[in-house]
């Protein structure tokens, strides 16, 4: 049974793969987007989702674990002095992976990761329009009782701009004079 054995192995031992995890995601820090396969992109994602967190609390304690996973002090110290300040207000998602097709070589289908830019955090979705009931709707053909109530509307109208002129010739109106 596979329980409790979630990523991928990526096809390497535990100690190249957790080097190469951290070194893709220095690189992603270093140059904000980084092209690689689907499965390290993803497989990074949430490695590096976890480093932003803790680059936004910003104690010398996350600090230190960030550098002992991360092991580039460079990256560390732009992590918490640029990105993870631009991420305070965001509740997580802070990358994106692009789909880019597939490799020439061997035909692997290669992403970009890169980090969500100030832009799109300030984006607010687009409110969806309410949808229109499902009642059927009518054609453009109008039936012999809509034509007759359209009419009656009409001499209704008529009426009652006929009595709002009556009422200014006699000098009445609705209104109270001052």
């Amino acid at each position: 049974m596979r329980h409790q054995k979630q990523g991928r192995k990526l096809s390497r031992r535990k100690e190249h793969r957790v080097s190469m995890l951290a070194n893709l995601a220095s690189s992603l820090i270093v140059n904000g987007r980084v092209k690689t396969t689907d499965a390290k992109a993803k497989e990074v994602r949430p490695f590096i989702e976890r480093m932003v967190t803790f680059a936004r609390r910003g104690d010398l304690h996350a600090r230190r674990i960030v550098l002992s996973r991360l092991r580039d002090a460079s990256a560390v110290k732009k992590l918490f002095d640029e990105i993870g300040p631009r991420y305070v207000q965001r509740a997580g998602g802070y990358t994106r992976i692009l789909k880019l097709g597939f490799r020439h070589g061997d035909n692997a289908p290669v992403s970009l990761i890169e980090f969500v830019t100030e832009e799109e955090q300030k984006k607010t979705p687009a409110k969806r329009k309410p949808r229109a009931s499902k009642t059927k709707k009518t054609t453009e053909k109008s039936t012999p009782a809509q034509e007759t109530a359209a009419v009656t509307t009409e001499t209704a109208a008529e009426t009652v701009e006929t009595a709002d002129d009556s009422k200014a010739d006699t000098g009445e109106s609705g209104e109270e004079k001052q």
